[in-house]
């Protein structure tokens, strides 16, 4: 490889910098237009080689009302034309890093990191659509910015970097190991039989909505996540004998979703984006639950019965949006934008129940699983909430984490790894806790007695 193209690695990293300060500068553009009352809320994959090669990624950036187009990867203006991009010359805490030849991500699984109570599989499979906090690869071969297959992302994982946007593991890949299963393969690389144990359909920057992330050029939104599934499904019934025959493994299997987050923060408080002047705070959670529920129809109508959707965190509270104060606080404007989201996924999960036969969908509490660990660190051996272990800046938020910048040692001690996203340690808690806790996290049952039902 050349000197120029081993330059050229980093650009996708570096460019996300520069959409990164679209954040500092949407901060104060955040209006919250009415006082939500609603109580509060995804955060939150698997690779093993095989020969043929994986299906291709369909990636779509469509506008929010429209059908979706045929399938191609394409990298086209959002509805509402982008403002320009502004570079804020402001002094951070350190300079970035010396650029590096970013090494390949190697395919090599890592060992159990959750302990395991037998080697049986609880339910035939795992299928798992979201954003980057479960995200395991799927960005990494189209063109986006959105992208973490680069050290020092994957240090704690057996075999490095592979996509997702931790140092180790993610809380899918904890609540798979939970469930017996291996880690469950990235669409992209997922071949042969991978398929029957699920896949990861998760894409960075991808949303609800399929405009959500344009920011960041190519990612997978929801609906194509879906069509990806579809794929999927063609792949089982040639390997099992037909659709008949796999139609019973995928309604016993599990669906994992968790989507919303890029909605607030690569939509909505983008200030090149036009949702927050059309829609106030319950508008637009009102609108992100309705395209919500038709998609979560859709994959029930594709043969789909247990279904576990994360709510959202609080999102005002991580470094990227603590970097953009001065006070060390969390924003409560962000943390009240997305009440409504989270109080209509509860509502929306109850009707889906009620409507539609032999359905069982589980709510996960997200903000009060961290609020539990933020209120009791110590019981968790966490010492640092309001940083990332790796990233430039005020609270290591404002800039998030660059190819081969040396992150904290103490890893484990660290609420964060960067700006947006857990560490290994919080996603494998979050894990344990979706998987057998009680009704204040998980309802109106947890994971485990969702699996073991017939």
């Amino acid at each position: 490889m050349s000197f120029h193209s081993r330059r050229l690695c980093y650009f996708p990293a570096l460019l996300s910098v520069v959409i990164q300060l679209l954040h500092g500068v949407s901060s104060q553009l955040v209006v919250v237009e009415e006082p939500i009352y609603a109580p509060p809320p995804p955060l939150v994959v698997i690779e093993e080689p095989t020969s043929s090669p994986p299906p291709p990624l369909d990636v779509v950036n469509e506008p929010i009302f429209a059908p979706p187009p045929p399938l191609n990867v394409v990298n086209e203006p959002i509805s509402a034309p982008p403002a320009p991009l502004i570079v804020v010359n402001e002094p951070i805490s350190a300079p970035p890093p010396p650029l590096v030849v970013v090494k390949e991500p190697v395919s090599a699984p890592p060992p159990p990191l959750v302990e395991q109570e037998g080697s049986d599989r609880i339910v035939p499979a795992l299928f798992v659509f979201g954003d980057s906090l479960i995200d395991n690869g799927n960005n990494n071969n189209i063109p986006s910015f959105a992208k973490a297959n680069y050290f020092p992302y994957g240090i704690d994982f057996n075999g490095g970097p592979t996509g997702r946007f931790c140092n180790g593991l993610t809380m899918v890949d904890g609540i798979a190991q939970l469930l017996g299963l291996p880690l469950i393969p990235a669409y992209s690389e997922a071949t042969g039989d991978q398929v029957l144990r699920g896949v990861n359909y998760a894409s960075a920057a991808a949303g609800i909505l399929p405009d959500t992330g344009g920011n960041f050029m190519g990612r997978i939104p929801f609906d194509q996540q879906i069509h990806n599934f579809q794929t999927t499904l063609d792949q089982m019934a040639s390997k099992s004998g037909g659709p008949v025959a796999i139609a019973d493994s995928v309604a016993r299997g599990l669906f994992f979703i968790g989507m919303g987050s890029n909605d607030y923060l690569n939509n909505y408080l983008m200030p090149n984006f036009p949702t927050r002047n059309q829609f106030n705070a319950q508008q637009f959670g009102d609108l992100l639950v309705q395209h919500y529920a038709n998609h979560l129809t859709r994959l029930y109508n594709l043969g789909g019965r247990k279904f576990v959707v994360a709510g959202l965190g609080r999102m005002g509270c991580i470094p990227s949006i603590l970097a953009q104060g001065t006070d060390g606080k969390c924003s409560e404007e962000v943390n009240q934008l997305v009440l409504p989201f989270n109080t209509n996924v509860k509502t929306m999960i109850s009707n889906l129940n009620q409507n539609l036969p032999d359905a069982k969908f589980i709510y996960l509490d997200i903000t009060h699983m961290l609020e539990d660990i933020i209120a009791s660190p110590a019981i968790y051996g966490i010492t640092t909430l309001d940083k990332g272990c790796c990233g430039i800046g005020r609270n290591r938020g404002q800039i998030t984490c660059l190819p081969f910048q040396t992150p904290c040692p103490n890893r484990d001690q660290y609420l964060f790894w960067d700006a947006f996203h857990p560490t290994e340690k919080v996603n494998l808690i979050m894990a344990k806790k979706a998987f057998s806790g009680d009704r204040t996290i998980a309802f109106p049952i947890n994971i485990q007695e969702l699996a073991s039902l017939s």
